[in-house]
C-alpha cells in the first residue's frame, strides 16, 4: 500500500481527498501547513506528496526546496495558481508534476499512478547497475559514481539520466523527454533540456565538450551510448 501525504490549508478539501484516496487503496497522511508537511516528509517517508503552494506559514515552493535537500519523493503540486511563473518556480524547485484547481479526481489519480510507476522497480534493458567506464549508474538505488566518488544530481538531472540509461542507444525526442520529466504542457521548453544536459555532461563526462555517452541528436533529441 502506497502512502500519500496531502498538504493543503483547506480542511474540507483535505478531508475529501483523504476519504477518496483511502477508497482507492492509498494510506493517506494530511498536513494543514508547511511545517507539518516537512515533519511528515522527514519522519513518515511517504511514497508521494500532494502539495498546495498557498500554505499559511511557509511558501509551497520553499517547502518543495527543503524536501528536495534530503528526499527524491515525487511531489505533485495541487494549486489554484495557474500562471506559468508559478509552475516554473515549483517545477524548478523540484516538483514532479503540477495540477491546477479545480481538478477532477480521475486526473489526480492518474498523476498518482504515474508517480507510482516512477517508484516501481524497473531495470530496463540493463541490470540494476550500468557501468560505462567514465561513470556508473545504480538504477536500483538511484546513485551515480564517477571514479568511485558519489555524484550529487538534482531530482531533474536524475530523471533525465535515468530515462536515457533505461533506453540505451535509443533516440529520446525532446518532446518525449520534456513530457516525461517536466510533465504535459512543456513540449516547447527545449531550452530546459540544453541547460540540464550541459549540467549532466559537466558532472559525468570526462570531456563535456566532446561527450561519449550523453549525446545530442541535433534538432531531434538525445541518446545514451553505453
Amino acid at each position: 500500500m502506497r502512502t500519500v501525504l496531502v498538504v493543503d490549508d483547506e480542511p474540507q478539501l483535505l478531508r475529501a481527498l483523504q476519504i477518496n484516496l483511502q477508497a482507492e487503496g492509498y494510506r493517506v497522511l494530511t498536513a494543514l501547513d508547511g511545517l507539518s508537511a516537512l515533519n511528515h516528509a522527514k519522519t513518515s517517508a511517504p511514497d508521494v506528496i500532494v502539495l498546495d503552494l498557498g500554505l499559511p506559514d511557509i511558501n509551497g515552493v520553499d517547502v518543495i526546496a527543503r524536501i528536495r535537500r534530503t528526499s527524491i519523493t515525487p511531489i505533485i503540486v495541487l494549486s489554484a495558481r495557474h500562471g506559468s511563473v508559478d509552475k516554473v518556480r515549483a517545477l524548478d524547485a523540484g516538483a514532479d508534476d503540477y495540477v491546477t484547481k479545480p481538478f477532477g479526481l480521475d486526473e489526480l489519480l492518474a498523476r498518482l499512478r504515474v508517480a507510482g510507476r516512477r517508484l516501481a522497480p524497473d531495470v530496463g534493458a540493463h541490470g540494476p547497475t550500468v557501468d560505462v567506464g567514465d561513470f556508473e549508474v545504480d538504477l536500483a538505488n538511484r546513485k551515480v559514481l564517477r571514479n568511485g566518488a558519489a555524484v550529487r544530481l538534482t531530482p531533474r538531472e536524475w530523471a533525465i539520466l535515468e530515462l536515457l540509461v533505461r533506453n540505451p542507444g535509443k533516440l529520446i525526442t525532446q518532446q518525449q523527454m520534456l513530457a516525461k520529466v517536466w510533465g504535459p504542457g512543456y513540449a516547447d521548453e527545449t531550452h530546459y533540456l540544453r541547460v540540464y544536459m550541459g549540467q549532466l555532461r559537466r558532472k559525468l563526462e570526462s570531456d563535456p565538450a566532446r561527450p561519449k555517452h550523453l549525446l545530442t541528436e541535433a534538432g531531434m533529441g538525445y541518446r545514451f551510448e553505453p
